[in-house]
């Protein structure tokens, strides 16, 4: 027997998306159409320490001799792989790393969703893998490549991405098993049959329309989108539109009224940002739109008169900088913001939707952990000061938290957590407002400062404001090096005005040290012994 007459196929899965089901519908396709074939599950734990893997091998030869019988492998042969399935598009950059794919040879079929890995996850920056140099080795390592957002599409017909990834294997023609040898082996699994069969049918069109649009051997890739007309799907190249915001579904209850405020909203971005740039209408809409929701109209106002001093000396790119990051930190997460997004009715929806429990009960726990400066911070500053001030004397390092187990689903519960939202219109006295205001202010009078010295510096301090994320311990930590970052390359700045320099190392040292920062808490030690060599030289 020999190497040309077996197929193999490699299943890199992600923990719980039925790698294991795929498989053994792969499997009793093949014994059903009467080939030789063998499948292979090798556990691990996917994205923290080792991917979970399936490995088919199918003979092409449906009959042997007893002493002519295939011999299969247990694992796949780098390069010498002729089918990738991958549930989860990283994963084929893991198996591409490990060469498996062979460009003259594997078929890819992917779908482009995420699910972020730990790594991805732990960075205190943007830690997420680019996903146009996925798409870019997946093109490079496919003999054809067939890669669109399966659970998108699973989702939409009420079952799961193992479903669709087999009707996309069905069409792309890469085993020679029929299409009704596949809806069979959905069929005897007796396990959600009708559900499985409408998400393998989808993935079928999805695999013959790009076979049809690209050709034999060609490449086609795309996001999937529902077409009106039908419950087929259509493969589009490029990156979708801008997204609408949502109305707020505690408001106006019918479509109607929705609408109606939908439209008031974008009327009243349209007149408050008039007198803008248009290059930064993008920034501000989504941003105005976030500060209503957060607070009110006038406190978008005070954004737009804060942002004005930025935009007035012709500056875009410190325009763009500024513009993103005090709307970001002008909606910090305080308990009353988490009260709200937990209580909105959106939310139980989405849960209901994703879960798949129609009418349904649910029940969602919320585990919270608020530590005292959240409780405290939601109180009148005048009120509440002089405890803060103790508290931090007392635990400096961090204070202490309060665990609850909060079943928002009961009506007990739900009260809990919506009731922090009537404190909204006292957030503007509030402890927190207070000090983050503040921070604000010191933030923006920096960048002022170090634009006026030198343009480059500018850009850098305003993206500063970048480290100043996170809740609890995360942001004391965070807001701990934001002002370092500004305390050390403001007297940095200070020295080469007297010098005459030209602002190269302060430039340096903030850019390095927020990357530093970014990169994760290994290495933010490193940040703090930069500050500190820069300032002893000082």
């Amino acid at each position: 027997m020999t190497d040309a007459s077996l197929l193999s196929l490699l299943i890199p899965a992600v923990g719980g998306q039925g790698g294991g089901v795929l498989l053994e519908w792969i499997v009793d396709a093949a014994l059903a159409e009467g080939y030789p074939v063998h499948g292979t599950s090798i556990p691990g734990v996917a994205q923290r320490t080792g991917s979970t893997t399936y490995y088919v091998e199918l003979s092409t030869e449906r009959s042997h001799e007893p002493d002519r019988a295939p011999i299969f492998s247990l694992y796949p042969v780098p390069g010498a792989l002729d089918v990738l399935l991958a549930p989860e598009f990283l994963e084929v950059g893991r198996s591409i790393e490990l060469g498996f794919p062979s460009p003259a040879r594997t078929t890819i079929i992917a779908s482009t969703h995420r699910l972020y890995s730990i790594h991805e996850k732990i960075a205190t920056g943007r830690g997420i893998y680019p996903v146009e140099q996925l798409h870019a080795a997946a093109r490079a390592f496919a003999r054809k490549l067939i890669a669109f957002d399966a659970l998108a599409l699973a989702r939409e017909h009420g079952t799961e991405a193992n479903a669709v990834l087999l009707g996309a294997l069905a069409g792309s023609g890469a085993l020679p098993l029929s299409a009704d040898a596949y809806r069979d082996a959905i069929r005897a699994k007796n396990v959600q049959v009708n559900a499985n069969l409408d998400g393998f049918e989808a993935g079928l069109a999805v695999a013959t329309r790009s076979a049809a649009e690209a050709g034999l051997g060609g490449y086609a890739t795309g996001s999937v989108t529902r077409s009106p007309e039908s419950k087929l799907v259509e493969l589009r190249p490029g990156r979708g539109g801008p997204t609408a915001p949502v109305a707020d579904p505690q408001g106006p209850a019918s479509a109607a009224e929705r609408a109606a405020a939908s439209s008031d909203l974008a009327s009243d971005i349209e007149r408050m940002t008039r007198d803008f740039p248009a290059e930064l209408r993008p920034v501000l809409d989504q941003a105005i739109a976030r500060l209503i929701d957060y607070q009110d109209r006038a406190y978008a106002e005070r954004y737009l008169e804060r942002l004005r001093p930025f935009v007035r000396d012709g500056d875009l790119e410190l325009g763009r900088i500024v513009a993103r990051h005090l709307a970001v930190w002008m909606t910090y997460e305080d308990a009353i913001r988490v009260a709200q997004l937990k209580t909105r009715m959106s939310r139980f929806e989405r849960i209901r939707r994703d879960k798949g429990a129609g009418s349904g009960e649910i029940v969602v726990t919320d585990f919270l952990k608020p530590d005292l400066d959240e409780l405290y911070g939601v109180l009148p500053y005048r009120l509440v000061a002089p405890f803060a001030r103790w508290a931090e004397r007392r635990w400096p390092h961090g204070r202490p938290a309060v665990g609850q187990h909060v079943k928002t689903t009961t009506v007990s519960g739900y009260l809990r957590v919506w009731v922090l939202t009537l404190l909204r219109p006292l957030r503007a006295i509030s402890y927190r407002a207070h000090e983050e205001q503040a921070r604000i202010d010191r933030w923006l009078a920096a960048v002022v400062r170090c634009a006026s010295w030198d343009q480059a510096l500018g850009w850098e301090v305003a993206r500063a404001a970048q480290l100043v994320k996170g809740y609890g311990d995360v942001r004391l930590r965070m807001v701990g090096h934001f002002d370092r970052l500004l305390e050390t390359v403001t007297r940095a700045a200070e020295r080469e005005t007297v010098n005459g320099g030209n602002f190269e190392a302060p430039r340096s040292l903030a850019a390095r040290y927020r990357a530093l920062v970014l990169q994760g808490p290994e290495s933010e030690s490193k940040a703090v012994a930069l500050a500190a060599e820069t300032l002893s030289r000082l």
